[in-house]
């Protein structure tokens, strides 16, 4: 099982397109197929797919996704060996198909209804079907997908992911500040391709509910791409206008305090001034995790990016960067109001 694209839903599939090239340096791949009433763009990077679609009439879905939610992801699709089989063990745990199975020059595929409104597409593609851009890519896969449900619901979203999609549970943390939090459970699929974060609010406060509240339900709320270089990826990207969030230089002094501080000078100095964050594990040589996170791409409080470079299989999240990363994202919820002390 690995993640095929993702399908996000927009008020511009073209004005999209132009800026995950411009920003991201992703390539148009088949730009402009229609159907009557949708426009989609499919926009690639190495491994990591996107499609773009914006209505062009009342009628398209993605006017109705529009209608309910902000733009934002409104389908994942995953490649499957088989997928008759994973149709059928999805029926036998409850889940609705709205696309029957359908042949497509190399490949078929079914479509379930998945939770908070998205949806899932199951791909299982011919053995001839290479669909991985050839060109070098700054960004070469999908690391994991967050999914935000409202507070009591995490639950049932793990156990529907793991009956559905026969995902495991691999870890589950909480991260906790002043002034909010929350509750994630991390699912992975059995080979590792798919890693999937589920979170839920422990605070009227918290980022997770903040996002539940303007995306006016469940959704996906960011998506790591993964580059080898992200100290170079980061500088391209800040050279283009991209927006990224925030992050003190005390930062960079508190982490030289920490246990067994694994970079030389000239590396922390080039770091710190991409504002990237950094992780490691007690006794996991050269094993580092560097990651960094966009503003909102959308103008409201709901998706963004993380991109994140993982050396000497390097594992987890960041879950030494989760405090930093909530007081810097505190810190803009506070720009705009809506954050307070409970």
């Amino acid at each position: 099982m690995e993640i095929a694209h993702v399908h996000f839903y927009v008020e511009d599939a073209a004005f999209w397109r132009d800026w995950f090239i411009y920003y991201l340096g992703f390539t148009a791949v088949n730009s402009g197929i229609s159907s009557a009433h949708t426009r989609t763009e499919r926009v690639q990077s190495g491994a990591v797919c996107f499609l773009l679609s914006s209505p062009l009439l009342p009628t398209s879905p993605v006017a109705d996704f529009l209608r309910l939610h902000p733009p934002g992801v409104a389908d994942i699709a995953f490649t499957v060996p088989d997928v008759e089989v994973a149709i059928a063990q999805a029926v036998a745990q409850g889940a609705t198909i709205l696309e029957p199975i359908q042949e497509y020059p190399g490949y078929r595929c079914g479509k379930i209804a998945a939770w908070g409104g998205m949806t899932h597409t199951l791909i299982e593609k011919s053995a001839s079907v290479n669909w991985e851009a050839r060109d070098r890519p700054m960004f070469s896969a999908i690391d994991h997908i967050v999914l935000n449900v409202p507070v009591g619901e995490l639950e049932s979203a793990v156990a529907w992911y793991k009956n559905v999609l026969d995902l495991q549970a691999q870890q589950a943390f909480k991260i906790k500040t002043d002034r909010s939090g929350l509750y994630s459970q991390v699912l992975v699929s059995r080979n590792g391709s798919v890693q999937l974060p589920i979170n839920e609010p422990t605070s009227r406060n918290s980022q997770i509910q903040e996002f539940l509240d303007v995306n006016r339900g469940a959704g996906i709320q960011h998506i790591a791409l993964r580059t080898s270089n992200l100290i170079g990826a980061i500088a391209q990207l800040r050279s283009r206008g991209l927006s990224l969030l925030s992050v003190p230089q005390t930062y960079y002094s508190q982490l030289k305090k920490r246990t067994e501080f694994p970079l030389s000078p000239l590396e922390l100095e080039a770091i710190a001034q991409q504002e990237i964050l950094v992780d490691w594990q007690a006794n996991t040589q050269n094993a580092l995790l560097l990651q960094i996170f966009t503003q909102p791409i959308f103008g409201q409080p709901t998706f963004f990016f993380e991109f994140i470079e993982r050396r000497f299989q390097a594992q987890g999240f960041g879950e030494g960067n989760f405090r930093a990363l909530f007081e810097a994202i505190e810190s803009e919820q506070i720009k705009r109001g809506t954050l307070h002390f409970e």
